[in-house]
């Protein structure tokens, strides 16, 4: 019994429960990029909005935000002055919060409402009104996050954030909005002679140790102790419909998935 045991006890490990209990399991979790994204202004973030608007009645969903490139600034800044990972992890995050208030904002009229970490528990009351929450994608350990093994951006930003969100309430589908559909072996806009990877095995993906990778690298640490979500669609915004289409169950952008 876990009452008589310290929770360093190396057989620890072998206690688990014998189901899981999936909270949400009909709910999309959808991540609209930062930089990708929401940085590139109307053009790219209003054919999102009315996508999510057009599907919000048959597919019920959690919408978060990344950051970009604001807070790529703020961590340079933060970086020049020797601030650890956990300050880099608090100004980054409200750079996140600033983007979910504005696409809450442009969500209003489909009863987007803005959540807060604070207000997990309330998740399930704001769906089953009808409404649509907006959150920040990036992960509320702020000034407890983990140093990484290298340097001192935070390993786990805004993709992880909402990766472990998706886990934890057990979601359907798992969406990354980014603007490109799929991973290369190569930042294309660098490279144009990069090559796409398309759908693929993370664990394949893994050890291609990708130089530029569109998801954070981290998240396929986390795929790899999943219990609910073993996979992630990404699509593109920059694509006329695509979003639309893989809220409407088809087969498009990439797909990224865990074997059993």
């Amino acid at each position: 019994m876990l009452d008589r045991k310290l929770l360093t006890d190396a057989d620890l490990a072998t206690l688990s429960a014998k189901t899981f209990q999936r909270l949400l399991p009909d709910v999309t979790v959808l991540k609209v990029g930062g930089q990708s994204v929401m940085d590139r202004g109307a053009e790219a973030v209003f054919p999102v909005v009315e996508q999510i608007v057009a599907a919000k009645g048959r597919v019920p969903m959690i919408v978060c935000t990344g950051a970009g490139t604001r807070a790529r600034h703020a961590y340079q800044i933060a970086l020049d002055l020797g601030l650890s990972a956990g300050i880099l992890a608090k100004v980054g995050g409200s750079v996140a919060r600033q983007n979910a208030r504005m696409l809450q904002m442009l969500l209003s009229r489909s009863g987007a409402v803005l959540v807060s970490p604070e207000h997990f528990e309330q998740l399930p009351a704001f769906l089953a009104a009808g409404q649509l929450p907006v959150m920040s994608g990036m992960p509320p350990f702020e000034l407890w996050m983990r140093p990484p093994a290298v340097g001192r951006i935070p390993e786990a930003r805004s993709d992880a954030g909402v990766y472990l969100l998706a886990e934890t309430i057990g979601a359907r589908r798992l969406i990354f909005v980014k603007d490109e559909d799929t991973l290369y072996d190569n930042d294309p806009k660098k490279h144009p002679e990069a090559r796409p990877i398309g759908t693929g095995d993370i664990d394949e993906i893994r050890k291609m140790n990708l130089p530029d990778c569109l998801v954070e690298p981290i998240i396929f640490d986390f795929f790899a102790k999943a219990r609910f979500v073993r996979e992630c669609t990404i699509v593109s915004a920059l694509v006329p419909g695509q979003l639309a289409a893989v809220l409407d169950g088809k087969d498009v952008g990439a797909r990224l998935y865990l074997k059993a």
